[in-house]
Order: C-alpha cells, then sequence, then structure tokens
C-alpha cells in the first residue's frame, strides 16, 4: 500500500470557546477519509503561541512541526474582513516550509462564511510560493451547524459540504502528487540564492 500523504491542518484562531475546533474536527475527519494523513498545527498549543513574539524555540518547534509535509489546510475564522491576526504571524514566521506545496482553505464566519479572509490569504500564500486550491470550502454561522464533536447537525448541510469536500481533496491529492515529483525532479529554489531568508 503506497504511503498516505500528510497535510498540515493549521487552525487560525487562539480564542478560548473557539468555534475553529469544531471545524477542524470536522475537516480532519474529512481529509483521512480521502486518504490523507494529517498533522495539527494550532497556534494556540502552549508551545507555538510564543511564535507570536518571535521566540526562536517556538519558531524552531513551528518548523518542525511543518517539516516533510506535502501540503497544508487551513482553517480559519473571519476577522474585520480579514484573517486573524495570530495566524498571519504564524505563517509569516517560517519560509521554506511553505515552498512549491499546495495549501486549501476552508473558512467560516457570518453571512460570507469566511470568503474574505480566504481571498486575503491567498495573497499572502503566493507571495511564500505556495500554490492555492482554487475549491475552498466556507461555512456561514458554524455555531448554528456543528455541534461539540465537529459533526454537522444537519443532513443536508452535511451532504452538501461533504459533496464540496469531495472536489477539495480530489484538487489537493493532485496538486500535493504534482508538486511532489516537481520538488524530487529538481529543487524549487536554486543553491545559493541569497534573496532566501
Amino acid at each position: 500500500m503506497a504511503e498516505r500523504r500528510c497535510i498540515g491542518v493549521i487552525l487560525g484562531s487562539i480564542r478560548e470557546g473557539r468555534i475553529n475546533d469544531r471545524v477542524a474536527r470536522w475537516t480532519i475527519r474529512q481529509l483521512e477519509r480521502h486518504g490523507f494523513a494529517t498533522r495539527l498545527i494550532d497556534p494556540a498549543d502552549p508551545d507555538l503561541l510564543p511564535v507570536q513574539t518571535g521566540d526562536a524555540a517556538a519558531t524552531l518547534h513551528l518548523r518542525r512541526r511543518m517539516a516533510n509535509l506535502d501540503g497544508f489546510v487551513i482553517v480559519t475564522p473571519e476577522y474585520n474582513h480579514a484573517e486573524p491576526g495570530w495566524l498571519k504571524t504564524l505563517i509569516d514566521s517560517v519560509v521554506a516550509e511553505w515552498w512549491a506545496r499546495p495549501v486549501g482553505l476552508i473558512g467560516y464566519g457570518g453571512i460570507s462564511g469566511g470568503l474574505r479572509a480566504l481571498e486575503a490569504l491567498r495573497i499572502i500564500l503566493a507571495e511564500l510560493h505556495t500554490v492555492t486550491l482554487r475549491d475552498t470550502v466556507s461555512f456561514a454561522s458554524p455555531w448554528r451547524r456543528f455541534d461539540e464533536g465537529g459533526h454537522i447537525t444537519d443532513p443536508e448541510d452535511a451532504a452538501a459540504a461533504e459533496a464540496a469536500m469531495a472536489v477539495f481533496a480530489h484538487r489537493l491529492d493532485w496538486w500535493v502528487e504534482a508538486l511532489a515529483q516537481a520538488r524530487h525532479a529538481r529543487p524549487y529554489h536554486p543553491e545559493g540564492d541569497e534573496r532566501i531568508t
């Protein structure tokens, strides 16, 4: 059996009582159902939280969590029409770990379902040499849709979300495979490129 590709699932919120955990649980179950292994990257993790202040040990821990992953899925709320600041800080804290990796985006929020945060992230992630999936999954008013265990309570909502996730997972798998082959064929950045920090 082929080794499963491993996806880093990055949470966007550090707030107490966050809905992020519910949406992330659903996301992780869906990704694993579609054949991926997952690794959680939670900015509220006590070992990662000091990344917010530039702590070197926490940043090293983040780099180790992100090492050798085949791609990423960011699960984030929208705050004031954009991604949360601590998610942006976490993203900006590493560089090479992002290169030539696919990134899928899952958002949630009010009536927009977090889509403005997802679109804002595309610009940031392009600068980090990632490929963001065109397909997204988003949830309006997730506090009404998810139970504490991360299950969508309405069967019709659940079926629609799972159908969207099937397309999302297919696209993610395609990009994971394509970019893995490309990285294996030759390094993404040339040796001695001093612009890379």
